[in-house]
């Protein structure tokens, strides 16, 4: 379903979000204060536009408040950010995200009423940090301070089993959400689901559980 989205900066991050936005084919109106910014997003974007984050004119003036969702991604100042994120939500926009520099600010953003806060390079830096420490782990979702979801690689202890031979849930605490093999999603399997060496399993459950079931299930 196609979304509207205005992203708000457009440095390296706010670039990103809105490319990707775009070729999923929402309708984006990308929004920075510099000229080369804004004229290398029309390349990826439905508009964009020359505005100060700051200035609720401006945006009301574009249209802003008649959009879905918004992601603020100013990084050079954290007063516009702020300060973007309490218009946004005066205005009624749906849902707010905002990409927060440090802890400091995202205190901030919770007050103002900020719908998600987003901080790039801490959770960057869980994933590389959770992939290297397990060998095992394709990729890591940090859920809250307890709970992930991880992507593992079965190996051939695994092989040849079926989830209900295998008892994640009793033994580990953990939950096999999908498994992938050879190409094919097979989402929230079924007991006599049988898994094979290679296949990636799409695992949710409590960190510590997690880490059991990787060190003891695999």
């Amino acid at each position: 379903m196609e979304k509207q989205v205005v992203v708000i900066g457009l440095g390296r991050f706010g670039r990103s979000v809105c490319k990707q936005l775009y070729e999923l084919g929402h309708e984006v109106l990308a929004i920075d204060i510099k000229e080369a910014r804004v004229k290398a997003a029309s390349n990826y974007s439905y508009y964009a536009v020359i505005a100060n984050a700051a200035d609720e004119n401006g945006l009301k003036n574009y249209g802003v408040k008649n959009f879905d969702y918004a992601i603020v991604a100013i990084g050079d100042s954290i007063e516009s950010s702020i300060l973007c994120t309490l218009i946004l939500k005066e205005m009624g926009l749906n849902e707010v995200w905002v990409k927060a520099r440090d802890p400091h600010h995202k205190k901030i953003l919770e007050k103002v009423g900020a719908d998600r806060i987003i901080e790039p390079e801490k959770e960057m830096g869980i994933r590389v940090a959770n992939q290297l420490d397990s060998g095992k782990l394709l990729d890591y979702i940090e859920l809250s301070n307890d709970y992930s979801i991880v992507e593992l690689v079965a190996t051939q202890k695994l092989s040849n089993k079926s989830l209900v031979q295998l008892d994640v849930r009793a033994k580990f605490g953990c939950t096999i959400l999908a498994i992938k093999q050879k190409g094919n999603l097979n989402i929230a399997p079924m007991p006599h689901d049988v898994i094979s060496k290679g296949d990636m399993l799409v695992v949710m459950g409590h960190i510590k559980d997690l880490k059991r079931f990787e060190e003891k299930g695999f």
